[in-house]
């Protein structure tokens, strides 16, 4: 759907999730272990790091979709189910939503497996850039301020921006060792999304970040 069209949709409210066609995706998708060795020195990952905004269609493959996702907050010890990315006091705050084509789901660190949110196709409505239709991933980053209570309130929103920042960051890092495509974004409809991925009054959406393929492989 073209910008402009986003646009006029969401002054009105009508910027809505697409229904999936058919069955749609497995109400959870397990993850196979991530692969943590390997990929990229991280001088040459540095130097590779870009954003991109042309995505090809194709579906990430079950590794490379489990890489991802552990590379942007998955657990790295088992001691204090630290992350990949780091948090203030340890609270953790933010969510990693992904937004497929077969459904919205939540990942879950713990298990490290992805669990459906909603049985609709949510890529539309993370952006208002025509380019996250179609390309095959857009994670959507989510701050949870119920963790965040004690941290005083001025103090919540920078906080989860840095976490959100550094889990984005992780992404751009492991697509620039895995040969792929991503971009970060901060230019979405709120409200649309936040029905989309059914936050409460406690959740917010802090950024959204495209991912796949490169349009010219």
């Amino acid at each position: 759907m073209a910008t402009l069209t986003k646009i006029a949709l969401s002054f009105i409210g009508g910027q809505k999730a697409d229904r999936v066609k058919g069955r749609g995706g497995e109400a959870v998708i397990a993850l196979p272990p991530p692969q943590v060795s390997g990929g990229l020195p991280l001088m040459a990952a540095l130097a590779a790091r870009h954003s991109q905004r042309e995505f090809a269609p194709d579906p990430l493959p079950p590794q490379v979709l489990s890489d991802l996702l552990w590379s942007a907050f998955g657990i790295n010890r088992a001691a204090g189910r630290g992350r990949t990315a780091p948090s203030a006091l340890g609270a953790q705050e933010i969510d990693v939503y992904a937004a497929l084509a077969g459904g919205l789901y939540i990942y879950d660190p713990d298990a490290h497996r992805l669990a459906r949110v909603a049985q609709v196709d949510a890529r539309r409505v993370t952006g208002y850039q025509d380019f996250v239709d179609e390309a095959p991933l857009d994670l959507v980053y989510v701050a949870d301020q119920a963790h965040l209570k004690n941290v005083p309130g001025e103090h919540r929103d920078a906080y989860s921006a840095a976490s959100a920042g550094a889990i984005a960051q992780n992404v751009y890092l492991y697509c620039a060792s895995a040969g792929l495509a991503t971009v970060v974004r901060g230019w979405f409809d709120r409200r649309a999304l936040a029905a989309a991925l059914r936050l409460d009054r406690d959740e917010h959406v802090v950024l959204a970040q495209t991912v796949g393929y490169p349009a010219a492989r």
